[in-house]
């Protein structure tokens, strides 16, 4: 190999090493001012008892929705309402919904859409017509197939009223049924760490570090209509993050938090699932632009796949390995919240195979259509990059 070449392949090799070097640390730095609501001191119930309407958008959730709304009428917090509504299922959703509502008509609300207007997308447009029928001091919006613990929202609430938090999101648990899946998703976390420090969350001077969650946004209802709740994103598919980043821009107080086992989900069934789930909404995050897409494809080669083949050339060995093992230890903080072992850091060039594959098969198949299907409709792509919100 011509000298030239081997110093390009052994410089980049060590920025790479130092690149996730100097993540780690920060993450190390970072990750315990993070609020536990598991520990002891954080076993609260919220002065002045506030209200809050919990609201579970359900498209064909047959499958999920009972075990959801039946986790949220078992929270130990009196002062709460759940509005769960069926979004034009063509299962089993909307009965299962009415026969719950029947028994805990003091706590739980039907609503059924039919129709969808036309300019909106209908997790939004679901969304915000729940929202706009609760007059509770906060709303906690998540996901129907989302289980929480009995104490949940009660600390959550404890959390927001004590930090002042005008949006407050829980990090929720992954749930994991097979060995690809915690490499997947314990990937996922990792790669998160790029896009959005979770310490900096906090932090009204870091606008680009904002986060929103569909399993868990609690908003202040006062900041929910300062920010012009989910009318302003009507079109927006990835809907949870884009509600964080508006929260973030208006300099509204932003939090988060853990707590492991308060608010779980089981994504998707191994990779296959997994595939499916994320290619659906996965190219809307880099607003439909294919440059940016390609250029985190170039990322993971380059940072995740790189290092893996670093440790077979002798050149760059050393830096591959500080790079893999700074990720082990990524791993293993955050692993301390999600429960996904550290180990999975053995599937990293898989994993990162199969997010690469994910970022590019959801460009083409939305390329290939013209737009995107979501929940049962089709958007065009003009439409979508039309109304698509600022990356940040």
């Amino acid at each position: 190999m011509p000298h030239s070449l081997q110093l390009v392949f052994t410089t980049t090799a060590w920025l790479i090493a130092f690149a996730w070097l100097w993540k780690v640390i920060a993450a190390a730095r970072g990750l315990p001012q993070i609020p536990n609501l598991l520990l002891p001191q954080n076993n609260l119930t919220p002065p002045d008892n506030p209200s809050i309407t919990v609201v579970v958008p359900a498209r064909n959730e047959a499958e999920h929705i009972a075990a959801a709304l039946h986790s949220l009428l078992a929270q130990d917090y009196p002062n709460l309402q759940i509005i769960a509504i069926d979004d034009r299922s063509t299962d089993h959703t909307g009965a299962i919904i009415d026969s719950l509502a029947s028994q805990h008509s003091e706590r739980l609300r039907a609503i059924h859409i039919t129709e969808l207007p036309s300019g909106w997308l209908g997790k939004t447009h679901a969304m915000a017509l729940a929202a706009s029928q609760s007059v509770t001091d906060y709303i906690l919006f998540t996901d129907a197939d989302v289980l929480f613990h009995p104490s949940a929202i009660r600390l959550s609430l404890a959390n927001a009223v004590s930090t002042r938090a005008d949006h407050l999101v829980i990090m929720p648990t992954t749930i994991i049924r097979r060995w690809d899946e915690a490499a997947i998703l314990g990937f996922f976390q990792i790669v998160g760490l790029w896009s959005v420090r979770l310490w900096r969350i906090s932090d009204p001077k870091s606008k680009r570090d904002a986060l929103g969650i569909g399993a868990f946004n609690l908003l202040r209802r006062s900041a929910y209509l300062e920010i012009g709740g989910f009318e302003a994103l009507r079109m927006e598919i990835v809907e949870d993050l884009g509600i964080g980043r508006r929260v973030k821009r208006a300099g509204l107080a932003q939090r988060v938090a853990f707590g492991s086992g308060l608010v779980s989900v089981h994504w998707a069934s191994g990779t296959r699932g997994l595939v499916n789930v994320m290619t659906k909404n996965i190219f809307s995050a880099f607003r439909f632009y294919v440059s940016l897409l390609l250029i985190a494809c170039l990322w993971l080669l380059l940072f995740c796949v790189a290092p893996a083949i670093g440790l077979f050339w002798s050149p760059t060995r050393i830096p591959s390995l500080i790079a893999l093992v700074s990720v082990a230890y990524a791993y293993r903080l955050l692993g301390r919240h999600s429960n996904i072992s550290t180990w999975n850091v053995l599937a990293l060039p898989f994993s990162a195979l199969v997010f690469l594959f994910i970022l590019l098969r959801s460009m083409f198949i939305t390329l290939k259509q013209g737009g995107v299907i979501w929940r049962g409709t089709f958007y065009s792509l003009a439409e979508l990059r039309k109304n698509a919100a600022p990356l940040i």
